[in-house]
């Protein structure tokens, strides 16, 4: 079969591929950026389109061609610059549905998630909802299947945040310690996928991909400390819903900067309604019992390569709001001072030195807005360190006691140096 997969590289999609593509299927792969596509997963041929554009069936047509199944695993948690849920999870599955239906594609599978209701309380789940009502208002063969909190190999969303708490040493800060919430390992849902491509659940079926009992969230995190190899806290600490809501807020204004960060307002509502569904449905579909928790963390043991991406996930927020405020501290200083500065730089002349001085200081702001930036952060780090070499080269020529200085005036621009090196390496969307 030809398939094609939306949000083909995702955290979700991209297992969906490798699966299909083991199966002997054709796979076709949708997202926003092809070249991420090609370097990720390189066997697959892929479209670039944001599937908030593709509001109308003509858009979708030339990329239905020749398709026999349609697997939507294509999601964004919150609205941001670059995230249109409305858009995403709603107009563009109505404009594919229809689409499909005049293209005689008939079969196509939704990703959706637990608790999905158009009464939802969060704009996540209602659009999810909405994307469902409109897949089961069609005349296709489709299947709706709803993962409870996704555990794989890779990290996103929830499952890092898990990660990121886990690995903080000796202390267990939790919000919402005994929410309840049923998990679902990745290899189960793209084995549910598998068995919905090939016609084996039955169509104009819904689905909840969730173990079969639900666990609190602090049992969980404890779970993952030992996945980790970490030991067992030394202190507990249960954050209160009013601290909540401003590290949410600070989190959903680091989205509006392009950042998906986990702490989003969106994920801690969800998870504070418990992420719970009825496992009996799909048990009795498969013949047989989702993994559990446990089973899941035992399939896929732990290595170096997770404990290192736990703690890198835990200290990059730290790197990020270090090293852009480092910069803008810098080039605002430079701006306050020019008179100063300009003093070192004397053989220039004062009117050549306050102007270097100048730029150099909005130079310094600019790469620090730019790390603060998402779309801009790695490429600003890479900036900082060609500008720290200048800086470093400027300073030996002109004042070269400078090395000597009891304050290290020169010798402290190396661990900024570091810093950014090790935040551009560390900087991974996908």
């Amino acid at each position: 079969m030809r398939v094609l997969v939306l949000g083909g590289y995702g955290f979700i999609g991209a297992e969906i591929v490798r699966a299909l593509l083991r199966d002997g299927h054709e796979v076709l792969g949708l997202g926003r950026s092809a070249a991420t596509g090609e370097r990720l997963l390189p066997d697959v041929r892929w479209i670039a389109a944001d599937m908030a554009r593709l509001d109308t069936p003509e858009k979708w047509a030339p990329y239905l061609s020749g398709v026999d199944a349609v697997v939507n695993a294509a999601g964004a948690l919150q609205d941001g610059p670059r995230d249109r849920l409305s858009a995403i999870h709603q107009m563009s599955i109505v404009a594919c549905r229809d689409a499909m239906q005049k293209a005689g594609v008939r079969r196509f599978v939704q990703i959706s998630a637990v608790g999905a209701s158009l009464s939802s309380s969060t704009n996540f789940m209602s659009s999810k909802a909405h994307g469902d009502a409109a897949i089961k208002a069609s005349t296709l063969d489709w299947v709706i299947l709803r993962p409870g909190l996704v555990i794989g190999r890779g990290a996103f969303g929830g499952t890092q945040l898990l990660r990121m708490i886990a690995a903080i040493p000796c202390v267990e800060a939790l919000a919402f310690p005994e929410a309840r919430v049923q998990t679902v390992a990745m290899d189960d849902v793209v084995d549910a996928v598998r068995r919905a491509v090939a016609g084996a659940l039955p169509a104009r079926s819904v689905f909840d991909l969730v173990e079969e009992a639900p666990r609190s969230l602090r049992e969980i995190v404890r779970a993952f400390r030992r996945w980790l190899g970490a030991s067992g806290p030394t202190v507990e600490v249960d954050v209160p819903a009013w601290l909540v809501r401003p590290v949410s807020w600070a989190a959903d204004f680091a989205g509006v900067l392009g950042w998906r960060s986990p702490l989003r307002s969106t994920a801690m509502r969800v998870l504070s309604e418990n992420i719970i569904g009825d496992p009996a449905p799909y048990r009795r579909a498969a013949g047989r019992s989702l993994k559990s928790l446990d089973e899941t963390l035992r399939d896929m043991p732990a290595t170096m390569q997770e404990r290192v991406f736990a703690r890198a996930s835990l200290a990059l927020p730290v790197m990020i709001a270090t090293l852009g405020s480092f910069w803008i501290a810098s080039g605002v200083i430079g701006l306050l001072e020019v008179d100063r500065a300009a003093t070192h730089l004397g053989a220039l002349g004062e009117g050549a030195a306050k102007a270097l001085v100048i730029s150099a200081s909005l130079l310094d702001i600019a790469v620090g807005a730019g790390i603060f930036w998402r779309p801009t952060a790695r490429r600003a780090c890479l900036a900082s360190l060609i500008i720290s070499a200048v800086y470093l080269a400027a300073g030996s020529i002109t004042e070269p006691q400078l090395w000597l200085d009891p304050f290290g005036v020169l010798v402290k621009v190396f661990p900024a140096v570091a810093l950014a090196g090790a935040t551009a390496l560390i900087l991974e969307e996908r």
